[in-house]
């Protein structure tokens, strides 16, 4: 083999062995087909279950189609879905993408922001969002999911930064439709947003609502998430797309759900806490049999307790 033949061999091969291989990862087998919920917001519905089940594709991402263009609401968990969002908003419209609000950053709604590089929308996040990609947690869990997810998400895969922070909240007038977005503070995350299409009276919540399945508290705040949801239930919504789950027309009844689970599992902790009682002996003391046939019972009940059982433990000392 003559010289530059052997350097094609060597080098120009795997390169080309490397890109084909990485455009099959683009593609993610999974059904993403929008749901319009009113004249002017969609959604498209990931699986209940945990997030590396169905491809990652196991959150809500929602869309506004107004006649200023397209405002998206959360970009799914890989780069991946995130290409397959960005097509299946084609579908419904060719209107500019102008911005993208991420309601929190945890990875399953925001690995997708790579795929909207291109369109030149703004991503807007919670101002709490910086002290999650400020600490190390950001980083391990790209590492997990390289490999829970591989090869949808893989050594390419970067997390997007916010191009701007929201603090308290912003209205303003997006063509024909107004929208109001909310920075609800600490409450599922270090920091939450919901979106309200006021003209609609539809609200995407992101994961201060799970719907049809136990919620992830991860680094939440039970206390605050609470006084969130019963503010959430005061409110005139004709429909809620939550992070998780389907679009609910009956709002109240979709709020007590998440509200309740909350509630009991803090009741329970609480009462183990402030009677010196071990975890293990109150978690297998408390009677979970209103919360354990919904899915990711298993893999998120205990977690959940436990990290509400260490909050409270932490209330109680600064108390004292």
């Amino acid at each position: 083999m003559n010289g530059w033949l052997r350097w094609f061999a060597v080098v120009i091969f795997p390169i080309a062995v490397s890109v084909a291989h990485a455009s099959q990862e683009a593609t993610v087998p999974v059904d993403m087909i929008p749901v319009q919920v009113s004249a002017h917001a969609w959604y498209v519905p990931g699986d209940t279950g945990v997030a590396t089940d169905n491809y990652g594709f196991v959150s809500n991402s929602a869309f506004v189609v107004g006649s200023d263009g397209v405002i998206v609401f959360d970009t799914l968990g890989t780069p991946a879905l995130g290409t397959k969002l960005l097509a299946a908003i084609r579908t419904v419209t060719s209107a500019p993408i102008k911005r993208i609000y991420i309601s929190h950053y945890h990875a399953d709604h925001m690995y997708g922001n790579q795929a909207f590089a291109d369109t030149g929308a703004e991503i807007v996040a919670s101002d709490g969002a910086k002290r999650y990609l400020e600490g190390e947690i950001a980083q391990q869990r790209l590492n997990e999911r390289r490999v829970s997810l591989g090869p949808w998400v893989n050594d390419a895969t970067r997390i997007v930064s916010p191009d701007r922070y929201l603090r308290g909240e912003e209205r303003f007038e997006f063509g024909d439709v107004t929208i109001r977005v909310v920075d609800v503070g600490s409450a599922h995350s270090e920091g939450d947003l919901v979106l309200f299409v006021e003209d609609d009276g539809v609200l995407f919540s992101g994961d201060i609502i799970f719907e049809g399945r136990i919620p992830f508290l991860g680094t939440s705040s039970s206390a605050a998430w609470l006084d969130v949801l019963d503010e959430m239930e005061k409110a005139e919504v004709g429909v809620i797309v939550p992070g998780h789950g389907k679009a609910a027309e009956n709002p109240r009844e979709v709020v007590s759900l998440t509200r309740n689970y909350l509630a009991f599992v803090r009741a329970s902790m609480r009462q183990a806490v402030d009677n010196w009682i071990p975890f293990d002996e109150a978690y297998e003391a408390t009677d979970w049999g209103d919360f354990i046939e919904y899915p990711a019972f298993t893999e998120a009940n205990r977690r959940n307790a436990y990290g509400i059982y260490l909050s409270l433990e932490q209330e109680s000392l600064q108390s004292q």
